[in-house]
């Protein structure tokens, strides 16, 4: 008798694959009842169509892109490939974007995985919560000295994409519904900001300088590591400036000394 952390396994690779040796494998623990290799098919059907509705859920605007038969195909795929690895449903689609991107119809379309990484970032922001961003009189307190080893934290419905196609063109027009007679769409490097909280969300264009610097800091870095990436981009950048702004937009919410 298999231990039960093999037997667990095994069935999980049979929901998760459906491939016949595994199932076959797994028909000797199968007791009970009749016919049980119709009962584990029950299982196998309601992991894919529980996962594969979830991922459309999450990316409608990409099915309006893609096709939703088309995006149901990867999705289909792509839980094969990359089952759940949290218990979470709300946490299972991150790496999608990127699967996306080597799907059948993606060569038509270069600009599909940044689109499906903004509408993922969408969702996340949409359920933040904001906390009390920190202000201009506390921010007054701290030592100019002591500023570049800070760490900030930053509000929780922040994310920060670079992609080489205008998407939130395209992305607005999803959302607004709109038909123009004519739209153009052509490469263009852009840095998005998108800011959420409680249903809401909008977008902000950056220049790559200030993006890098919010993204770093978002990331965990000092302010002074944050600058330093800048600088790199852009050596005009103000770092003195772009802090005033995360200031000014109630983007922090801690600032603590870096250990």
């Amino acid at each position: 008798m298999p231990a039960l952390a093999d037997t667990q396994l095994r069935f999980r690779d049979a929901v998760i694959q459906g491939d016949a040796p595994l199932v076959v494998a797994l028909q000797s623990l199968l007791v009970g009842g009749r016919n049980p290799e119709k009962r584990l098919a029950v299982y196998q059907r309601n992991y894919r169509s529980s996962l594969v509705d979830a991922l459309l859920v999450k990316f409608p605007a990409t099915g309006w892109l893609l096709g939703t038969p088309l995006l149901t195909e990867v999705a289909t795929r792509f839980i094969r490939e990359h089952p759940p690895q949290v218990p979470c449903i709300a946490e299972y689609g991150a790496a999608f974007p990127d699967f996306l991107s080597k799907c059948r119809g993606a060569a038509g379309a270069p600009y599909l995985s940044d689109f499906a990484k903004l509408e993922w970032y969408v969702g996340k922001v949409a359920i933040a919560v904001d906390d009390t961003p920190f202000s201009i009189e506390e921010f007054s307190a701290i030592d100019p000295d002591a500023l570049p080893n800070m760490l900030l934290t930053l509000q929780s419905g922040l994310n920060y994409l670079n992609a080489s196609w205008p998407v939130d063109e395209l992305m607005t027009l999803y959302l607004t519904e709109t038909a123009p007679d004519r739209f153009e769409f052509a490469p263009a490097e852009v840095w998005i900001e998108v800011r959420g909280a409680r249903g809401e969300f909008h977008f902000n264009r950056l220049d790559a300088a200030e993006c890098m610097f919010r993204k770093s800091v978002l990331e965990g870095h000092s302010v002074g590591d944050a600058a330093e990436a800048a600088l790199e981009v852009n050596g005009h950048f103000d770092p003195a400036k772009a802090l005033a702004a995360l200031i000014a937009a109630g983007l922090i919410t801690t600032i603590r000394q870096n250990a």
